[in-house]
C-alpha cells in the first residue's frame, strides 16, 4: 500500500509510516511537515467568526483558495462555508498540535514529499527538512503554486506520482 496526504492528510501519513510501516510501500505528502505550527493570520479569524462575527473567517476562505482554478474554488469555499469556522478551527487546532521533528528520521519506507513553490501554510522549507531527514524521499517544488498544489498544477502532481509509483514498484 502507498499512502497519500495533502496537509494534515500528510501527516497522518507521517505517523502511519512511524506507527505501522510493514506492508507500507511508501507515502506521498503533499504540502505538509514534520511540525505544522498554525500561524495566528488563520487562527484568529476562525475564532472571531465563531465568537463575533463571519466575515473576516469568509475573507480568509475566499484568499485560502484564489490560485485554484475558479470550478474547484467555487465547489470548496461553499463546502468550507456550509461546514462554518469551528471545524476549520478545530482542524488547525489539530495541525498546531502535531510535532514528529525529533521522530521524522525513523521514517524507512520511500517517500515522495510535493510542495508548492509559494506555499505559506507548509513553506518549501518544511518539505525540505523532511527530504533531509527521511532517508529514502525525494522532494519535489512545484513552481506557480501554493498550498493547494495538487488543485493549482493537478498535472505536475499527478507527473511526480506517476514517477515515484513506477521508482518504488520496480
Amino acid at each position: 500500500m502507498v499512502l497519500a496526504g495533502h496537509s494534515f492528510g500528510g501527516a497522518i501519513a507521517l505517523m502511519y509510516a512511524l506507527r505501522y510501516h510493514q506492508g507500507l510501500k511508501g507515502i506521498i505528502v503533499i504540502g505538509s511537515g514534520a511540525r505544522l505550527k498554525v500561524h495566528p493570520m488563520f487562527l484568529t479569524p476562525c475564532e472571531e467568526a465563531i465568537k463575533v462575527n463571519a466575515r473576516k473567517w469568509y475573507a480568509l476562505v475566499e484568499e485560502m483558495y484564489r490560485s485554484t482554478p475558479e470550478d474547484y474554488k467555487r465547489e470548496i469555499v461553499e463546502k468550507q462555508k456550509a461546514i462554518g469556522p469551528a471545524v476549520m478551527l478545530n482542524d488547525f487546532l489539530c495541525c498546531d498540535k502535531f510535532d514528529i521533528m525529533d521522530r521524522v528520521h525513523e521514517i524507512k519506507v520511500p517517500a515522495l514529499i510535493i510542495c508548492g513553490e509559494s506555499d505559506v501554510m507548509t513553506p518549501v522549507k518544511f518539505a525540505n527538512y523532511l527530504g533531509a531527514k527521511i532517508a529514502n524521499s525525494s522532494v519535489v517544488v512545484v513552481p506557480q503554486s501554493g498550498h493547494f498544489v495538487l488543485a493549482e498544477k493537478p498535472e505536475a502532481v499527478n507527473k511526480a506520482i506517476e514517477d515515484f509509483l513506477e521508482v518504488i514498484s520496480s
